[in-house]
């Protein structure tokens, strides 16, 4: 599959996104306003909403590996587009869920930590590896977060309020770095998803300080 296939069609000298790429951002879009709305109609605690929206985007850590979440899936094109993201939140629901129920996991920060420079790494080199494999990774990884999310949970917020905010700004979060390679991809051409990759370096970089405490 060439470069212009991969990640959408070439329309007079511009990159457009293909059909599945116009489909994740708008499956994502949906999530955040999905979930936004539910907090403000009654069916749950907006406060709750509001301290599970806060959770993922007030750490640099939850930023950076859930943009990189992103940004992996729009280097990959294709199935991965929804596959990798959708694992991502999948894992990272019953991570929450582990976290509010009392549930032990250990090294969740070095997880977390970790979690950035994989799948940061996985975009910068283009992910190899099958689809099946790379989603297995990400999901992962998202257990380690969506545990952190659970466990911080105020002891007076309503639990699926609270796990809708941070799974409504996880998607945003996701949707951030789709968006960020959509915008190289414009300003690049063919060679959008290289300096995507390239960005995806710098963020691998930084996770090592994150793990490392300098950040």
């Amino acid at each position: 599959m060439n470069e212009t296939s991969a990640s959408g069609a070439q329309i007079k000298g511009r990159w457009a996104p293909g059909r599945n790429g116009m489909r994740i951002l708008i499956a994502l879009m949906g999530v955040v306003f999905s979930t936004s709305a539910f907090a403000h109609t009654g069916l749950g605690d907006a406060s709750g909403f509001a301290h599970g929206f806060m959770h993922p985007v007030g750490g640099v850590d939850h930023v950076l590996a859930m943009v990189a979440v992103g940004v992996l899936a729009f280097v990959l094109g294709g199935k991965a587009r929804f596959a990798v993201p959708l694992s991502f939140m999948a894992a990272m629901l019953i991570g929450g869920a582990l976290g509010i129920s009392g549930f032990e996991l250990p090294l969740v920060e070095a997880g977390i930590g970790a979690s950035i420079i994989v799948i940061a790494s996985l975009a910068a080199f283009g992910a190899t590896l099958p689809l099946g494999l790379t989603s297995v990774l990400v999901a992962f990884f998202g257990l380690f977060h969506g545990f952190a999310h659970g466990t911080e949970m105020p002891v007076d917020a309503l639990g699926i309020a609270y796990a809708a905010g941070f799974f409504g700004a996880t998607g945003l979060l996701h949707l951030t770095g789709f968006a960020a390679g959509f915008s190289m991809a414009n300003l690049f051409g063919n060679k959008g998803r290289l300096a995507a990759r390239i960005g995806s370096g710098a963020m691998a970089l930084a996770g090592v300080a994150v793990l490392s405490g300098a950040i």
